[in-house]
């Protein structure tokens, strides 16, 4: 079998999942992750559409990755445009990536309903729009839209759509699923005409609309495609897209094809609560694979057998896709992460040493009150360091009050903290204002802690995210808070968790300040 692609699209069409909203730098951090994992292309979104993506583009530029390549998205031009004048090209050539990926109309329904045109006419478009984009130096993708619904109204005409994109110079045609409402047996079976009479490189965009995306990739895998995409935890339109945190570890280790090494796919649990957790959506703890319930057992014969081997109720080690075996009735896991993570962060410990079990009981609890140190590395290796005792005490609070006011009904209310800390005797007292009273807070904080530590004044809160907990409780409900911050050369996440906003972001905060003064 030819070498499969990895095509990410989580920074795209996952971004166009209900309740997802990613900011620019939460897009320039998953791209780095998805790098990280080894995705070969990175589609990074539709620049021209919005200032956001115009803005990722133009950052992306000083990221250096290490095995993905960027790619632009964008639709062909527009009927009575030329391909030289049409801003949607121009944008994406704008853009500074090698590759683009254009879509295209593969469905006659969509030609002369949609787009209003003649079937030749879209041939037109499809033909120009991929000839002017590798006239400028570019490496072109064509995504077939709606290419399963098209073949079966008008099978000559779908394959024409392709024919079109190949000859006009095309690299790869990827056939969609957009309404995602073919099934397995349909995607083999034209699939097979395809490769007959199209032949690789064909790739595979399957929507989960009928709970198949997953399958459907699969199936197109097993028939040669040699580009598979998707997002991370399926996010994605309606009901999502091709889960890629379940088609990956399916590939490699039930299909035998080395898309990731071994270590990245130990990773893959690790970016997919990442990106729940940057998305600000709770983690589908029910999820194939990397999700906490994946490997959880709770009845009585499952328990007993499980401890005396795993293989009776787990399909796979879990720890090959970075999740772990969980025994709900008592603490039996969690060591082999922890020894991964103290290793990490410089901390020796023994299977054998007393705190491990402390770390593990500390970690326990904290869970349970609703800690959640994915995205939040700060405040893990500050609560190991804590645990063990090797943690440093760099201020005393005395206490802060924390005014927002609102002194005319269409003003912008005014947010002022107050902070007394002590540090070593010595007493600073600091008043600050700031856009809201974190941000009040998070300046009085430093402001007063700079003259103590000078290396404060470079820190920045970067991003502050807040996740209700306890929905029915109202306004009385728990929260947790996610704050992340940088000094220039890095970046460091931290969290809090409490009933009152404040407090939990004051914990975050404190984190915060301990991690930057303890790593210097």
């Amino acid at each position: 079998m030819s070498q499969i692609d990895l095509y990410d699209t989580t920074l795209r069409d996952g971004a166009q999942s209900e309740d997802v909203a990613f900011s620019v730098e939460d897009k320039l951090r998953i791209a780095q992750k998805l790098d990280e994992l080894g995705f070969q292309f990175i589609e990074g979104g539709w620049p021209g559409a919005n200032p956001k993506d115009i803005l990722f583009f133009e950052e992306m530029k000083k990221v250096e990755l290490k095995s993905a390549q960027l790619v632009a998205f964008g639709s062909t031009r527009r009927w009575r445009h030329k391909a030289s004048e049409e801003i949607n090209l121009k944008n994406l050539i704008n853009a500074g990536t090698n590759w683009i990926t254009i879509f295209g109309k593969s469905w006659d329904l969509h030609v002369t309903e949609a787009l209003g045109i003649t079937l030749d006419q879209n041939l037109e478009l499809i033909s120009d729009s991929i000839d002017f984009l590798k006239q400028q130096g570019k490496r072109v993708f064509y995504d077939a839209e709606h290419f399963f619904d098209g073949y079966l109204a008008d099978a000559d005409y779908a394959l024409k759509t392709l024919e079109t994109a190949r000859n006009a110079g095309a690299e790869c045609l990827i056939l969609c699923d957009s309404n995602g409402g073919t099934m397995p047996w349909q995607i083999k079976e034209i699939l097979e005409v395809v490769m007959k009479n199209i032949g690789n490189p064909i790739g595979i965009h399957a929507h989960n609309d009928s709970e198949v995306a997953v399958a459907n990739t699969l199936m197109a895998v097993s028939l040669g495609v040699t580009q598979v995409q998707g997002t991370i935890n399926g996010f994605g339109e309606r009901c999502g897209n091709a889960n890629l945190c379940s088609v990956i570890p399916n590939m490699k280790l039930k299909m035998g094809l080395d898309v990731v090494s071994d270590d990245q796919l130990k990773q893959l649990r690790s970016v997919s609560r990442y990106v729940s957790e940057i998305g600000n959506l709770p983690h589908n703890k029910r999820q194939p694979y990397v999700g906490r319930s994946a490997f959880a057992h709770k009845g009585g014969i499952h328990v007993h057998a499980v401890r005396k081997n795993p293989e009776t109720y787990e399909h796979i080690s879990p720890e090959k896709v970075g999740n772990q075996q969980r025994i709900l009735i008592s603490d039996y896991s969690g060591k082999s992460t922890l020894f991964e993570k103290a290793k990490s962060y410089n901390i020796s410990l023994s299977d054998d040493s007393p705190q491990v079990q402390k770390i593990l009981s500390k970690l326990k609890e904290l869970e349970h009150e609703g800690f959640q140190f994915e995205g939040a590395e700060g405040s893990f290796e500050l609560m190991m360091k804590r645990a063990l005792g090797e943690d440093r005490s760099f201020f005393k609070l005395i206490g802060f009050r924390v005014i927002d006011e609102k002194r005319k009904g269409d003003a912008q209310s005014i947010s002022e903290a107050t902070i007394r800390i002590s540090v070593d005797g010595k007493v600073e007292h600091t008043v600050s204002r700031g856009n809201g009273p974190v941000n009040a807070l998070d300046h009085a904080l430093r402001n007063a802690l700079e003259k103590f530590y000078p290396a404060l004044s470079k820190v920045k809160l970067l991003d502050y995210k807040v996740r209700v907990l306890t929905a029915s409780d109202g306004t009385a409900s728990k929260v947790r808070v996610l704050i992340e911050s940088g000094d220039g050369q890095k970046k460091w996440g931290t969290v809090g968790v409490a009933e009152n906003i404040i407090e939990a972001s004051w914990q975050a905060l404190v984190d915060s300040i301990a991690y930057k003064l303890l790593k210097g």
